[in-house]
């Protein structure tokens, strides 16, 4: 039996929550599984994601294969390199600190694509305001012309 760990829909329509399940590759995505093992919410900001790392890994150690997606949410929470420093027999203390390391990186990366979201936001922000005060120009001007018109039209 081939193993294959997956997102499973599940939530309203337009409103999706995935869970993270371990299941026969035969079975279709919504069908049956054998554990779920965690909890995908892609709506809220930032995208929740919480993940039975011990399940994740017994299923990884077991030959589970898991899906692009779900190999990319493992990559996200640091499961596949703890796999991987697993498999090369790394000692507890070298595993902590490249677990460290990887986190203080991601953290990095995470403030840096934050603070470029805000600069582009306050960017579009300032041109929308340019624009609205040109609109409300043109509003204003074409009032007027209109305010003109009509008075020539009484005065006659």
């Amino acid at each position: 039996m081939a193993v294959k760990l997956r997102l499973r829909r599940m939530g309203k329509k337009k409103q999706p929550i995935y869970k993270v399940v371990a299941a026969d590759s035969r079975s279709p995505r919504d069908g049956k599984f054998i554990e779920s093992i965690g909890l995908y919410n892609p709506l809220t900001d930032p995208a929740t994601l919480e993940i039975k790392e011990e399940r994740a890994l017994y299923w990884l150690g077991v030959g589970a294969q898991p899906t692009d997606t779900v190999k990319s949410l493992l990559r996200q929470k640091g499961i596949i390199l703890k796999k991987e420093l697993l498999r090369r027999g790394v000692s507890e203390d070298t595993m902590a600190a490249e677990l460290d390391k990887w986190a203080k990186l991601r953290e990095a990366k995470l403030v840096n694509s934050s603070s470029k979201k805000k600069a582009k936001n306050q960017q579009i922000s300032k041109e929308t305001s340019g624009s609205k005060s040109e609109v409300e120009n043109i509003v204003n001007s074409t009032a007027e012309v209109k305010g003109a018109a009509s008075e020539e039209n009484t005065a006659e």
